[in-house]
């Protein structure tokens, strides 16, 4: 596009209500409701904003003001190289460290790690759960009564009159989805696809006194698919650096003109890529991975200038959802404590207040709440439910139990926020809850055809019922210990843990289960039943890439093998499985928390020709569904006839075999088999009792 059509383009954008501004083709992009008019466009080609001078004297007015850029496709390692190799001169003055994004897997927050729940976050300081963002599709909105957008709250706390806000993006969705939330962008012009044209506008932004801008730029993320290394990639990225450069450029002149004026610019990426430059939208390290940039000292933003974890302690460092009250406290927009939403806290904080995670107690009763301090300690905690103290804690404090009263079990949620002197964060809570005046307590009749039951409290595991064995895979590799259990007193013991990272020369791994009458295959056997308490890692770190093997009697490399599997795969994700070795029958979509035990169980009625599956969890409640089977899978129910696996399959090998799918440790307790087909009562009463099966007469 040459001069004289950006000039035009420039003026003629900010008079429609639905525009596409730029180059590359690109048209239709929806732009925010425009309150005012930006300023017309008077450059030229790619870097037309850096032709012209900055004007002597500044437009606009003093104080704080904040540039947020989001370069898509820019992973940390690209731009820590980069910066280490003198390849962005213009971004060597930032300040850099690795943060995350995507939510916390397994929980309630999670969210996939591509563009459109990325940008969500960015704008809001919010997972998924508030501002309603999953997909990429044109049809997502942001949820502005549940998460209002930074645009719109640092409009409602700076209600001068000349406050103004606006957007200058590359990617036409970006716009789409603040399309709901009206009147809060002065002026959001959508660059169709032309990175240049976002340098061009968003400079005259900044010369117009603009006082808080959003720029959104493209092209290494439409490099990324010619490899991280490539040539392509990394002129991508010295090419953004340096209009980004012309943007700091103009900040600085500001900054030279007016020693009032105090920006704040922060540098990040809606989410990470994968080796091969793809945004995959699952939970594993490279697509978590994002960064955060800053022209300012952050107290509370860790990692500087560091590489990022290649593990779950990604987690204790910023996350993307720390930009949104970054920029609002900068802006002096913050929220107070009894209406802040953010998942994230404001970086300026002395306190850092992180990894604030809610579980279920084991009562089913309350809510246990756990996070980390670091910084400045000697404040006082206080917890907010519901925008309401429910305690005031000693200083230091990392936890507390709040008792939940409701008058009927069922599924509630609840908004907590915890304030540690600056720090503020807030999270969703949700519960399954089991009412006190009702107590549950386990059918007797869960006693009837019980053939095999391992109370897991003690090594080696015994059954009682003197009917199987449970020993490891591989004698030298015995990767079982016992670790608390999640029963209330006074059922309180042990159970057991069997860790995959445990294993032998040749890879074998996990613990296996063999029955002397092996309900499976045994003909007079007309329906059995598998059931047991299960807890993940705190991340739920197994259910990523080809998943991993919860129990199973087949070759689970695939399903059309012949057999029996229960699977964790992303999201925390539960599948059923059986196969005959040409043909499979699947129930997926059941969902764990990650970290707290789910009581999973799965029914298969040979007669009735039924599969269903069961998981009953603390804080999703109960799930279930049926699948059909046939005859030809009843018939290969018994897979490879070697005893079921536990944090394995039949062969004691699946994660040698699939080396991507990462080992490690899952617990186990109360494994039962029945040689008939439980009912949902009585599964029920052993979910919400939490009683073992050990106390039945």
């Amino acid at each position: 596009m040459n001069a004289r059509h950006a000039r035009a383009w420039g003026s003629a954008c900010t008079l429609l209500l639905l525009a596409a501004c730029g180059g590359g083709g690109g048209g239709g992009g929806a732009s925010f409701p425009l309150v005012g008019t930006p300023p017309a466009s008077s450059g030229s080609g790619g870097s037309t904003g850096s032709s012209n001078a900055p004007p002597p004297v500044n437009q606009g007015k003093s104080g704080p003001k904040a540039l947020v850029v989001e370069i898509d496709g820019l992973t940390h390692s690209a731009l820590r190289d980069a910066m280490a190799q003198n390849k962005v001169p213009a971004l060597q003055s930032l300040r850099v460290a690795p943060a995350w994004t995507g939510g916390a897997n397994g929980t309630p927050s999670e969210q996939r790690t591509t563009d459109g729940p990325g940008w969500a976050t960015l704008m809001t300081g919010t997972w998924a759960q508030r501002h309603g963002v999953r997909w990429d599709t044109a049809d997502q909105r942001i949820d502005f009564k549940l998460a209002p957008s930074v645009f719109a709250l640092a409009r409602q706390n700076n209600k001068a009159a000349g406050y103004r806000t606006a957007s200058v993006t590359s990617s036409p969705r970006y716009p789409l989805l603040l399309a709901n939330e009206a009147g809060t962008v002065d002026s959001a012009i959508d660059c169709a696809g032309a990175d240049a044209c976002v340098t061009d506008r968003a400079s005259q932004l900044i010369d117009a006194g603009y006082d808080l801008l959003v720029a959104q730029y493209g092209a290494p993320a439409a490099a990324a698919g010619n490899g991280l290394k490539s040539d392509a990639y990394q002129r991508s990225i010295a090419d953004t650096a340096a209009g980004i450069g012309q943007l700091l450029a103009r900040v600085a002149q500001r900054s030279a003109n007016d020693p009032k004026e105090d920006w704040l610019v922060i540098l990040t990426t809606g989410h990470g890529l994968d080796a091969f430059g793809s945004a995959t939208g699952v939970q594993d390290n490279g697509n978590k991975t994002v960064f955060i940039a800053s022209n300012k000292t952050l107290a509370a933003l860790p990692g500087l200038g560091a590489a990022a974890p290649a593990d779950a302690t990604l987690l204790a460092l910023a996350a993307a959802a720390d930009i949104a009250p970054t920029v609002l406290r900068h802006l002096g927009a913050l929220p107070a404590a009894t209406d802040y939403r953010f998942a994230g806290q404001a970086l300026q904080a002395s306190t850092s207040l992180r990894s604030l995670a809610a579980k279920t107690g084991a009562d089913k009763r309350s809510i246990e709440l756990s996070w980390t301090l670091a910084g400045n300690t000697s404040a006082a905690v206080q917890v907010l439910r519901d925008g309401k103290v429910v305690a005031t804690l000693p200083a230091g404090s990392t936890a507390y139990t709040d008792p939940i009263v409701a008058a009927s079990d069922g599924l509630y949620a609840f908004q907590y926020t915890v304030v540690a002197g600056e720090a503020s964060v807030a999270l969703a809570a949700q519960i399954s809850y089991v009412a006190p005046e009702a107590p549950v307590t386990l059918a007797p009749t869960l006693a009837n055809g019980l053939v095999n039951y391992y109370p897991l409290d003690a090594l080696p595991g015994v059954d009682t019922k003197n009917a199987s064995t449970l020993a490891p895979w591989a004698s030298d590799a015995n990767g079982g210990s016992l670790v608390d259990d999640g029963y209330s007193a006074p059922y309180k013991a042990k159970a057991l843990r069997v860790d995959s990272t445990v294993k032998n020369a040749s890879g074998m791994a996990g613990y296996r289960l063999v029955q002397n009458n092996d309900v499976t295959t045994n003909a007079a056997v007309a329906a059995f039943t598998i059931g047991f308490w299960v807890r993940t890692d705190s991340t739920c770190s197994q259910g990523v890439s080809n998943g991993g093997t919860v129990i199973g009697n087949k070759n689970y490399t695939t399903g059309g093998n012949a057999g029996l599997a229960i699977g964790l795969f992303g999201s925390c994700e539960i599948r059923f499985n059986v196969g005959t070795g040409s043909a499979r029958a699947d129930s997926n979509g059941y969902s764990l928390s990650a970290g707290q035990w789910a009581y999973v169980a799965v029914v298969i009625d040979k007669a009735a020709l039924t599969m269903r599956g069961y998981v009953m969890d603390p804080v999703r409640g109960v799930q279930t569904n049926s699948t059909a089977i046939t005859t030809a899978l009843v018939d290969k129910l018994g897979g490879l006839g070697n005893g079921l696996g536990l944090n394995e399959d039949g062969t004691g090998l699946y994660y040698q075999r699939e080396s991507s799918s990462p080992r490690g440790a899952m617990d186990f307790n109360d494994f039962a088999i029945w040689n008939r087909a439980l009912t949902s009562a009585e599964l029920n009463s052993i979910f919400k009792s939490g009683q073992p099966l050990s106390t039945l007469p």
